[in-house]
This record gives structure tokens, C-alpha cells and sequence, in this order.
């Protein structure tokens, strides 16, 4: 007889042990009014609204927090949508889940109740180490817009926002060109008989395909920049259209700008977006010409650049137009806010079904690539990089 170190019970067939469905659980969401300067969007649309109170959910919101997006509190709260309206701040912030689109100050952070879940963006470079010793104390779950995951490893938040920035910057130039103070009273486009638009664009990510998009479709000439052959190689296949494609090279880059009339930065580094521009090269730039520098949210690819306001946002250097408004999307307020709110809904849905935001970032890899706090630790290691912080793997702590 061979020794075991189990018993006779044990060896006997076991029955299967599964683990037991959470039941659906209800959310009660606040979302308070955007106090970040020139924020205008909004996390979730009255339709929004209404699905989730439909589905036995409760929303609770400021009183005013759509207007800038276009959508009055009676819109939030009629029969259709059923969200509560309050004046109270405190009130807003004391829900278990808090929506909102800029980051909470500390202010705001001091009003939330411990280990409540905040999601909203991040913009990891504006933040200070005191945001996050914030979320400590309060031992906050913290979700960010910027990390959350679709199925096929894309950021869903991230592109859609990038498909704005990147039509927007046309539609800005095309205004700017046109403008009797500094622009040159030119049609953004290709008529019979006149030279099309000339259009230098810088980086060959989202934006950069969005903004050859929209000046394709209005007739221009375009020509892109980008040192990443693999990047220029998809977004030619993406237009469907011929386009001039280039790696970044001084004396070729210098020959397009000279020539253009309107060039938009649309790139991207790791820290800080690359300088690819120099000041010469704009000083050679014709008169008039028109600069949209997308990419000024991460310092700016020209070296003239230099941050704007959506109330004043352009400045004339070397007799060329600069618009240099850091959050783009914003300026489009309720396109913004509804694309957010398409993307966001969703995942609240899934939570609730879920049983929760513990049962559902186990079950999806995405939305818990979304995480950078979980209960108070500091999960995500591009941020524990930025600050020299301590972080943990998140799918260590997710039992």
C-alpha cells in the first residue's frame, strides 16, 4: 500500500466549488459642476442620465453643471432623464461614486467620503504629489479616462478626444484664415481656377489623421510629417487617398512650411512633446500663415508656441497667426461631452451588473488598466515613475 499524505475522505470524488455571481448591485453617482479654468465639458448627457436611472441607478447634480454644455438642469431632472438637482456641494460629493471630467482639486477631495471612487481624468503632467497623498488618506479608488483599455488594447477616451482635436484644428485654421485683423481672406479649400490650401501637418497619430481628414474633404493639399514609418504607412491606408508623407528632416520640413498656409502640430513624446520646429523655420513661414498647435498640451512641437486661452487664444510672432489653446475638445462642449458619455455609460452599466467595482475590474482587464488608486495605493506605475512614488501592481491587491 503506498503512502499518501491525504486521507481516505479526501482521495474521494469532491464536488466542483464555483464562485457565486455577485448580486447586480445600485449606483448612486454625483456629478458636480466643472470648476477647472476653461473646462466646459460634462461626464454624462441627459440620455445618459436616463439610461442609468432606468436600469434602478441615482445620479445627483449640481445645479448648473451641464449648462456650459449646452444642457439645463430641467433636461437632467424631467420625467425622461430623473436625475436629482441640488445646490449643495457637499451633497454632490458625498456619493460613493463621483463623475467628473478634470481631476478633483484638493478642496474637493476633502469633501468626498473615505473609499469612495472617483473617475475622471487625469493629465498626469498639471498634477502634484499632493493630489495623490489626497486620495491616500481618503483611501480613494481612482479611475482615469486616459488609461481605461477597450477590448482591442486601444484607449477608447483617449482616441475619441484625438478625432476631435484633430477635425477641430482645421475647422480653427480655416476661421483663422479668413480672419481681416491677421488673416490673409482666404477660402480654406480647392476652387476652380485657384491653388488649393497648402497644409503641413506634424505627427501621424489620431489627430494628425483626423485633421488630413478634414482638409482632404475641404480640398487641400496636405502634407504629413512623422518619424515613425509605421505611423505614416497606417494612416495613408486609414485615408484612402495619396497623400505627401515624410520622415522629419530639416531641409524638407523647412521646403513644406515655407510654402503652407496653415501647419498643425499634432505630436506626441513621452515626457514632452518634441520641439521639431525651430524658430527660424517659422520666421521663413509666409505672411499670415496659420499655426494650430494641437500637441501644446505637452508643451508644443514649434518653438514659438506659447499657451493660450479659449477667450484670447491667438498671438501673431514673425507675422504668422499662432493658436496655441491647451483641451481643444472643450471649445466643442457638447460633442466632447456626449462622445465621454458614450464611452463611460457603458462601463458604469457593466460595475452595477458586475456587482460593483471590486467584481468588475476583476473581470475586466480594462477597465482595471483604468486604475492609479485602489484603496488609497498607488497602482500605476507611470505615475509612480513621475513622482518617485511607491506603487503596487494592481493585480496583486485585486483578490
Amino acid at each position: 500500500m503506498s503512502l499518501t499524505p491525504f486521507t481516505k475522505q479526501q482521495l474521494l470524488p469532491q464536488e466542483e466549488k464555483l464562485e457565486i455571481r455577485p448580486a447586480r448591485s445600485s449606483l448612486l453617482i454625483g456629478i458636480p459642476k466643472e470648476t477647472c479654468f476653461q473646462e466646459r465639458r460634462i461626464c454624462l448627457t441627459p440620455d445618459a442620465v436616463s439610461s442609468l436611472v432606468s436600469h434602478g441607478h441615482r445620479v445627483v447634480l449640481e445645479t448648473g453643471a451641464g449648462l456650459t454644455s449646452s444642457y439645463s438642469d430641467r433636461e437632467y431632472s424631467d420625467a425622461g432623464a430623473g436625475a436629482e438637482i441640488t445646490a449643495d456641494t457637499r451633497k454632490v460629493f458625498s456619493c460613493p461614486m463621483i463623475l467628473k471630467v478634470e481631476p478633483a482639486t484638493i478642496d474637493e477631495i476633502q469633501m468626498m467620503q473615505d473609499e469612495s471612487v472617483v473617475i475622471s481624468a487625469i493629465q498626469l503632467k498639471t498634477r502634484k504629489m499632493s493630489y495623490f497623498e489626497a486620495l491616500q488618506k481618503k483611501k480613494i479608488t481612482a479611475l482615469a479616462f486616459e488609461y481605461i483599455k477597450d477590448h482591442d488594447g486601444s484607449y477608447p477616451a483617449v482616441k475619441s478626444l484625438s478625432e476631435i482635436a484633430g477635425t477641430a484644428s482645421i475647422l480653427i485654421a480655416s476661421e483663422l484664415m479668413i480672419n481681416n485683423q491677421h488673416g490673409k481672406g482666404l477660402l480654406f479649400g480647392n476652387i476652380t481656377g485657384v491653388a488649393p490650401t497648402e497644409v503641413v501637418i506634424l505627427g501621424a497619430g489620431t489627430v494628425g489623421e483626423f485633421a488630413a481628414t478634414a482638409a482632404l474633404g475641404l480640398g487641400a493639399s496636405v502634407k504629413v510629417f512623422d518619424n515613425s514609418i509605421t505611423k505614416l504607412r497606417r494612416l495613408q491606408h486609414h485615408l484612402a487617398h495619396r497623400v505627401f508623407t515624410s520622415t522629419i528632416q530639416p531641409k524638407a520640413l523647412l521646403k513644406a512650411l515655407r510654402r503652407c498656409d496653415v501647419a498643425i502640430g499634432a505630436m506626441r513624446g513621452k515626457d514632452r512633446c518634441p520641439v521639431v520646429v525651430t524658430e527660424t523655420m517659422v520666421e521663413h513661414m509666409k505672411g499670415g500663415a496659420v499655426i494650430v498647435d494641437v500637441s501644446i498640451d505637452t508643451g508644443g512641437c514649434f518653438e514659438t508656441s506659447e499657451v493660450t486661452s479659449h477667450e484670447r487664444p491667438t498671438f501673431v510672432k514673425h507675422n504668422v497667426v499662432h493658436y496655441c489653446v491647451p483641451n481643444i475638445p472643450s471649445r466643442y462642449s457638447k460633442t466632447a461631452s456626449i462622445s465621454i458619455s458614450n464611452i463611460i455609460t457603458p462601463y458604469l452599466l457593466q460595475i452595477a451588473d458586475d456587482g460593483g467595482l471590486e467584481h468588475a475590474i476583476r473581470n475586466d482587464f480594462g477597465l482595471r488598466n483604468g486604475v492609479y488608486c485602489y484603496h488609497g495605493v498607488l497602482t500605476n506605475k507611470a505615475v509612480g515613475d513621475w513622482f518617485n512614488l511607491p506603487y503596487q501592481d494592481i493585480n496583486l491587491l485585486v483578490t
